[in-house]
């Protein structure tokens, strides 16, 4: 063999053991969880606390080796994608998360980019866990949509109900952006506020999106004289303008909506004007919150810098879908065995402590069939720069 073929052969035989020695023996598994959700605009707050929240759980996760389904660990990766509040946009990231072989989605985050994005999951055989409350997406035939917190008309009743007997409310008003998930939460406000024998004398007030002055528009809405008066699907960043502008012209009564908020906005937009503002509540409220609350915040404190009350509702998604596939390992790759497990499915709740609590899928009395996330229902009112629980409760099933 010629001189100058063979040494570099003996050179690389040589070398090749200490190569394969310095590679590991088998690479870890890896376990792509998505999300998609408006991250960018008035309603940022709830697709980011959305990624916030799977990257946080990932974090802790991935600290301790992985998560083990069926006997081998997965490292978890959040692949996470903005879709600025645009079903077209949310349509290109369904298209690009499931093509990447996701079967599992968190998000989107309001009724028209989760709606666009149905047919994409149904036809790609994955599931999506929306923070969106349109009913088609939760009942038959529609079979790929999780909702993951209470809905709008869940919560709604509840509160009409309390400011009713609580705060003495006999008349009530809704306003709504101008958009069709904000709009028929003001529809099914104004059916359960009559259910419930409040006069409404203001029933389809609105404004368009990309308002910064909401004086005109509440000016109007306190002309009718409420006592109280309901932001339908209000975006966060839209809330402390709105409650400014009414504190502003004189309104003293009660104002509230059914979807949940960000602290840190309202205290620096409008302060003290925002004080009794009720919404949705994270569903670990320090009062009730577990040791594994209690750690997730302070991971959630660590990557973020600081912590959204919305987190406490937002935390449950990506654990229940864990739970579910170390249950059953198939699921990984079929998630019609994740649908079957879903109806008997039940654990201990891990972010409330006592250890009593169950965490199960729900939404039966809603939906005819548990497709939604079982989170508690809780109910808060903003008070000198933060939130305060007003109470707790749980969704009929």
């Amino acid at each position: 063999m010629n001189q100058r073929i063979r040494r570099p052969l003996v050179i690389a035989m040589a070398i090749a053991p200490w190569a394969l020695m310095a590679l590991p023996a088998h690479a870890q598994e890896v376990l792509k969880i998505g999300v998609n959700g408006v991250m960018s605009g008035e309603a940022a707050s709830w697709g980011l606390v959305n990624k916030y929240c799977a990257e946080t759980t990932a974090d802790i996760y991935n600290a301790k080796g992985g998560v083990d389904i069926g006997g081998k660990k997965y490292k978890l990766q959040i692949v996470a994608l903005d879709d600025k509040n645009d079903p077209k946009v949310s349509v290109t990231n369904a298209e690009k998360l499931t093509s990447e072989g996701i079967k599992y989605i968190i998000g989107p985050n309001i009724d028209t980019t989760a709606l666009a994005v149905k047919p994409i999951m149904e036809r790609a055989k994955a599931m999506n866990f929306p923070y969106a409350f349109a009913k088609e997406l939760y009942k038959a035939p529609a079979n790929a949509s999780v909702l993951g917190m209470v809905a709008s008309y869940q919560v709604g009743p509840i509160m009409y109900d309390y400011l009713k007997t609580k705060k003495g409310v006999k008349s009530i008003a809704f306003l709504a952006r101008n958009e069709s998930d904000a709009k028929n939460q003001q529809v099914e406000g104004v059916e359960a506020a009559r259910k419930l024998g409040l006069k409404v004398v203001a029933d389809s007030d609105s404004y368009e999106p990309g308002t910064k002055d909401f004086m005109p528009v509440m000016t109007k809405v306190i002309k009718t004289k409420p006592d109280a008066i309901v932001l339908s699907g209000v975006a966060p960043a839209d809330a402390p303008l709105l409650n400014k502008a009414a504190r502003d012209l004189g309104f003293k009564g009660a104002i509230s909506t059914e979807t949940a908020q960000d602290s840190k906005i309202l205290a620096q937009v409008a302060g003290a004007k925002a004080n009794g503002f009720m919404s949705v509540g994270g569903a670990s409220t320090p009062e009730i919150q577990s040791d594994a609350m209690k750690e997730f915040a302070a991971a959630y404190k660590k990557r973020v810098g600081e912590w959204n009350d919305e987190a406490g509702t937002k935390v449950y998604a990506l654990e229940l879908i864990l739970a579910v596939l170390k249950k059953n390992p198939a699921a990984l790759n079929d998630v019609e065995v994740f649908k079957k497990e879903m109806a008997t499915f039940s654990m201990i709740n891990p972010f409330v402590k006592g250890g009593a609590t169950k965490l199960e899928f729900t939404g039966s009395a809603d939906f005819g069939r548990r497709s939604q996330v079982g989170v508690p229902l809780v109910v808060n009112e903003f008070q000198d720069k933060d939130f305060k629980t007003l109470f707790v409760g749980t969704i009929k099933n």
